[in-house]
């Protein structure tokens, strides 16, 4: 299977995606088009404190016009490599300061139309200082046992899908 592109056309250039969209030829000759959303590449991560519970995040999001229970993420800075970012996103948000990190994996959201990826992260945490959030930012710090967060899955109250797929990344490589 294959789409073969004819044209594309950046139609919105914004601070982190820019939109394309492309006339395609399918392998049986026919055209369509497809609407692309391109991004940059994120990181996601899962810390785990010395006491064995996870650092989470809650804060608003405008698309979704409420507050959402994520794991701490964010985009790479250019000529940022991720697992720099992973360390640099968790001390921001969070004030967690990482003693290690591993890369469990990458993700890609959705397939059908942006070309995100993040890549997620398992991290040791030694400690906890200071956060230094973007001006535009407003996040709390929620602490929970993994007993905690998967009652929360059990009970629909988390519904991103970077913190559910980070999690089961987590589950898979490290056996939670």
């Amino acid at each position: 299977m294959y789409e073969k592109t004819i044209a594309s056309q950046t139609v919105y250039e914004g601070r982190i995606l820019d939109v394309e969209v492309l006339q395609v030829e399918l392998e049986n000759g026919k055209r369509s088009v497809r609407e692309i959303v391109r991004h940059g590449v994120a990181v996601a991560i899962i810390p785990r404190l010395p006491d064995g519970r996870f650092v989470f995040i809650r804060q608003f999001r405008k698309a979704m016009e409420r507050i959402c229970f994520e794991v701490v993420a964010g985009n790479c800075d250019p000529e940022e490599d991720e697992a720099s970012t992973a360390i640099r996103e968790l001390r921001e948000e969070t004030g967690c300061l990482a003693e290690t990190v591993e890369l469990l994996g990458p993700i890609f959201p959705s397939v059908g139309y942006c070309t995100e990826r993040i890549d997620v992260y398992y991290a040791e945490v030694a400690g906890r200082g200071a956060t230094s959030f973007d001006d535009d930012e407003r996040i709390e710090t929620v602490i929970l046992s993994g007993d905690e967060f998967e009652g929360m899955i059990r009970s629909n109250r988390i519904d991103d899908a970077k913190t559910l797929a980070a999690w089961m990344l987590y589950k898979a490589k490290k056996g939670g």
